[in-house]
């Protein structure tokens, strides 16, 4: 009975139309307006803004002109061997001498370079087309090293001319002596093939190893120039390695991509 009387009671009053009307707190008006700035901040950010992404690849320091594998022209046993590892060479020059059932032949050299691998030994028997070296085609001594990184191909694309390169050197552990400092200097569109590959750095291994997940494209990058160290590059700590750096060291490469707006990932 007692609600009965309240309801009743609220139904023969009159309407309060003088009273003010409170739509919302000030807290809730606080925290519109935050999400509106932040709203509007992320819009502007996603149209003007840039963001940068790297990409890690196999790397191989190397003289740019690359290295070619020296094969026998004849079937025989290996009599001498006129060289030694790391030797530098002119073209043409005795490296081999084998002796086959019409006499001695010399393998020479095809162009002018350095010794890079010997598979050739006293003694052993070898047929026509074997490996007996790698020459790495080199023709200053002072010629500058670069880096051949070979990046999946879908990333190929997103790779500006310049770009800065970090390369962690096998040889050079990281934590002590930082990452090895380039930039982009060509990107070859072809996708390698592990002979393109082999052809070039003189190593079949490395040509099947760059190519499991698929065929690469090769990145030249050249190596920024330092006095200062010992190796005659720039590294991102002060000195870096206490040691010349040499052809087909192996590194890791981090190279970084063309930069991205936000919104072009909400576009199709």
């Amino acid at each position: 009975m007692q609600f009965r009387q309240q309801a009743l009671a609220k139904l023969q009053s009159p309407e309060e139309l003088d009273l003010p009307v409170r739509f919302a707190r000030p807290q809730g008006w606080l925290v519109l307006s935050v999400t509106v700035v932040a709203m509007a901040a992320a819009s502007v950010w996603a149209v003007t803004g840039s963001v940068a992404s790297t990409v890690g690849a196999p790397a191989v320091l190397t003289h740019n002109q690359g290295s070619y594998v020296l094969q026998s022209p004849v079937s025989g046993q290996v009599t001498a061997v006129l060289v030694k590892q790391g030797e530098r060479l002119p073209a043409r020059a005795p490296v081999l001498k084998v002796t086959t059932a019409d006499g001695e032949t010399v393998v020479r050299s095809v162009a002018a370079g350095r010794i890079s691998a010997l598979a050739a030994t006293m003694g052993q028997i070898i047929r026509t087309g074997a490996d007996v070296a790698a020459v790495e085609k080199v023709a200053q001594p002072d010629d500058p090293l670069y880096a051949t990184v070979y990046v999946p191909a879908e990333n190929a694309a997103s790779i500006p001319r310049n770009a800065r390169v970090d390369l962690t050197v096998q040889s050079a552990p990281t934590q002590r002596y930082g990452v090895l400092r380039g930039h982009v200097r060509s990107v070859d569109r072809t996708a390698q093939t592990p002979q393109s590959i082999a052809a070039f750095l003189g190593d079949r291994q490395l040509g099947e190893q760059f190519t499991k997940k698929g065929r690469p494209v090769a990145v030249t990058v050249r190596l920024d120039r330092d006095a200062s160290t010992a190796s005659g590059y720039r590294w991102s700590s002060q000195d870096g390695p206490p040691f010349e750096l040499t052809s087909m060291t192996m590194a890791t490469a981090s190279v970084r991509m063309a930069d991205e707006r936000p919104i072009d990932w909400l576009l199709p």
